[in-house]
């Protein structure tokens, strides 16, 4: 965003303090902390706390000028500031019109997971050939998504944003904001069950990501999950393409094959062809599909998207792998964890034939309402002492895991540790001789890529 601080008035339907009509701003902030030289500060008055407090260091920092909420004593008379009735709809105002002003095509992306996989393969499918900015981070609310809008650069050609949400009416809220021309939603999981109160409902609110279709534009969704087939049914013919498994995807995975250096499968359908990814994981070549799709959608051909694939890079945390001592090699996949996530790891690591002996880390899996403590047991089903050497498990939502478990693994095989994680470390530490392969999932709370450090791996 580069736009004079008369232009943004007009977005607001306000007027500029006479004398301050062209100072250029070349973006936004919430945050004093990562605000660069040039922004536009925009503070929010909360009970805990009062952005307006920072004005003084936005400015020192460079800041070109300000929102300011009416009402708020204390505006500086001297900076350049905008006031306004309320900070988070003026933001949200400003990224509608600079929406409206940009002729990037815009990708919308959901799901319950594998948004940031899914966003990271997307943009790094297309990124070779056009110029194609991404959601950074965690900047897929009502607030982050906004603010990556503002800092798209004019000549964006692809924009790749990932939509999250918690309760109804939140997906639709930002498609109708950014307004894609292609939406994608990943599956449908048990995340925000506590929320939404049935996987049913959580496929009623992705759904909402079609709110804000461009016309003429579509809809790549999981074929495999049937709760999201009548949503798609709504749409009009020939908007809705399916991707999966199923027979009546659009566009077919095939057989995945797995090495150290990331996953190979085959697609039939729209496209007949083999590819590579540099990530692990059946579900992640499944995602990819999306990428593909849309691909496609960009006139590129089934050779530039296998270059591509090749050598995207993705968020860390998902399916990365860790070399370790003696040859012993790390999974992390500990950004988040639900239970169809942690069986499509499971599975990955079951199949896997890249290392002899196998190690799982399981850490809580959170946000899951009223199924916490029998999405938890129902994992017992996933661990077999035949296809897994041994167990580590962590937090307090992890004891009934570990309850149903006793009896099943031979001694110093099975671990549970409900707040320290040195246990299992010295237990991992103990088998790295044995150049193992080492799961590691859990919800972000868990934080288990801390037991790389423990074990002092890079």
């Amino acid at each position: 965003m580069k736009r004079t601080l008369q232009q943004i008035a007009g977005w607001l339907g306000n007027e500029s303090r006479p004398g301050w009509e062209n100072i250029h701003v070349t973006g936004a902030s919430i945050d004093t902390r990562t605000l660069k030289e040039g922004d536009l500060f925009i503070p929010f008055k909360g009970e805990q706390a009062d952005g307006h407090r920072f004005a003084g260091q936005a400015f020192e920092k460079g800041a070109a000028a300000m929102l300011w909420q009416e009402g708020v004593p204390g505006a500086p008379e001297d900076r350049p500031v905008l006031f306004v009735n309320d900070p988070e709809l003026a933001l949200q105002k400003m990224a509608r019109s600079y929406r409206q002003e940009l002729d990037a095509v815009f990708i919308g992306i959901t799901g319950s997971n594998g948004k940031t996989s899914t966003k990271d393969l997307v943009a790094g499918v297309l990124s070779p050939y056009f110029n194609v900015r991404k959601t950074e981070g965690n900047f897929n609310n009502e607030l982050g998504l906004p603010l990556t809008i503002l800092s798209l650069e004019e000549d964006t050609q692809f924009a790749v944003l990932e939509m999250g949400m918690s309760g109804f009416g939140e997906i639709s809220f930002l498609s109708e904001l950014a307004r894609p021309s292609y939406a994608v939603i990943t599956n449908i999981g048990e995340a925000h069950l506590q929320d939404l109160g049935s996987r049913e409902g959580i496929a009623k609110a992705k759904s909402e990501i079609t709110d804000g279709l461009q016309p003429g534009g579509k809809l790549f969704f999981d074929g495999d999950e049937p709760l999201l087939t009548p949503h798609a049914q709504k749409l009009p013919a020939g908007t809705a393409v399916p991707f999966g498994r199923s027979p009546q995807c659009a566009l077919q995975l095939e057989a995945v094959e797995a090495s150290e250096s990331g996953s190979r499968f085959r697609t039939s359908g729209l496209v007949n062809g083999e590819f590579e990814i540099p990530v692990l994981g059946a579900h992640q070549a499944k995602n990819a599909l999306a990428a593909i799709l849309i691909a496609l959608e960009a006139g590129l051909s089934t050779e530039q998207i296998r270059t591509a694939l090749r050598n995207v890079s993705l968020t860390g945390m998902r399916m990365q792998t860790v070399e370790g001592p003696s040859g012993s090699l790390f999974i992390n996949d500990a950004y988040n964890a639900a239970p169809a996530s942690v069986r499509a790891a499971l599975d990955f690591v079951r199949s896997s034939a890249i290392r002899k002996e196998k190690w799982v880390v399981l850490g809580d899996m959170l946000e899951l309402g009223s199924l916490e403590q029998s999405s938890h047991e129902e994992l017992a089903g996933e661990l077999d002492p035949s296809d897994f050497d041994g167990v580590c498990l962590f937090g307090p939502r992890m004891e009934t895991l570990y309850r149903k478990l006793e009896g099943r693994f031979a001694e110093g095989r099975l671990v549970w540790s409900e707040a320290d994680l040195s246990p299992i470390s010295r237990t991992l530490s103990e088998r790295l001789p044995h150049a193992p392969l080492i799961l590691l999932k859990g919800s972000r709370g868990m934080a288990l890529e801390r037991i790389l450090q423990q074990l002092h791996i890079q």
